[in-house]
């Protein structure tokens, strides 16, 4: 059971991390207390029943007192490491990717990247190729516009009168 104070400390925390402090202690609960009555009976069956009441009971405060330590350790260690911080951060980023509807498809961005990149090369070796007939075309007729002109300077011009 937890105490007061170990109630206190966790009203502070985010509700992630009072959920990790509520599942380590019932996971310590289920450990420590995992031997039943009649098995602790059985264990001690060379010792009077006075006695064996006697050491359950003395049992019973050392796996409380143990319980109780080790989840304050738990709860220590977790707020060194800043837990409480780290689960909020977590859960912001899973929250911020679901209500990102790009998200799933961001896996795919590297490959829309890469094709779309391929894509534009090949166009762009497509536009290079035709740029170049173009200007050869262009190369062409002006070198028949000047074999024209040079032809039209060699005839004699008939004047009319």
């Amino acid at each position: 059971m937890l105490e007061k104070r170990e109630i206190g400390r966790m009203e502070g925390s985010s509700s992630r991390e009072s959920g990790l402090m509520k599942s380590f202690s019932l996971a310590i609960r289920s450990i420590l207390t995992g031997c039943s009555n009649e098995e602790f009976l059985k264990a001690f069956s060379r010792f009077s029943r006075p006695e064996q009441e006697l050491l359950r009971r003395l049992y019973i405060q050392v796996v409380a007192s143990l319980h109780l330590r080790i989840e304050n350790e738990f709860h220590d260690l977790c707020s060194q490491l800043q837990v409480g911080s780290i689960l909020d951060a977590a859960e912001q980023l899973v929250e911020e990717q679901t209500l990102d509807p790009l998200f799933l498809d961001k896996s795919n961005v590297m490959d829309v990247s890469s094709s779309l990149s391929n894509a534009k090369e090949e166009e762009i070796q497509y536009l290079s190729v035709i740029l170049q007939k173009a200007e050869e075309q262009n190369r062409t007729t002006r070198d028949r516009i000047e074999l024209i002109k040079a032809a039209n300077k060699d005839v004699p011009r008939a004047k009319i009168l």
